[in-house]
């Protein structure tokens, strides 16, 4: 049961700081979909070089990197005081 309450409050919040805080956020969030769609780390490391050598793979996650970049953006009123 800790484990899975641990699971669930992994991301407490979107507000950070900082942009720097909020684009940190933005890669942990992208790099988590993909642990939790991908759950086996043997599966994960076997497909890497296939997309970490493929351009349109890597421009398609700086794409859903910038979609969470930009939430959290939003959340944290762009940052403006």
């Amino acid at each position: 049961m800790a484990e899975q309450d641990a699971a669930e409050t992994w991301l407490p919040s979107l507000m950070t700081e900082t942009p720097q805080e909020g684009f940190d956020l933005a890669i942990s969030m992208a790099r988590r979909a993909v642990k939790t769609t991908q759950p086996d780390v043997d599966t994960l490391k076997l497909l890497r070089p296939t997309y970490a050598a493929d351009a349109t793979d890597l421009i398609q996650v700086s794409g859903v990197a910038a979609t969470w970049f930009a939430t959290i953006a939003a959340a944290n009123e762009y940052w403006r005081d």
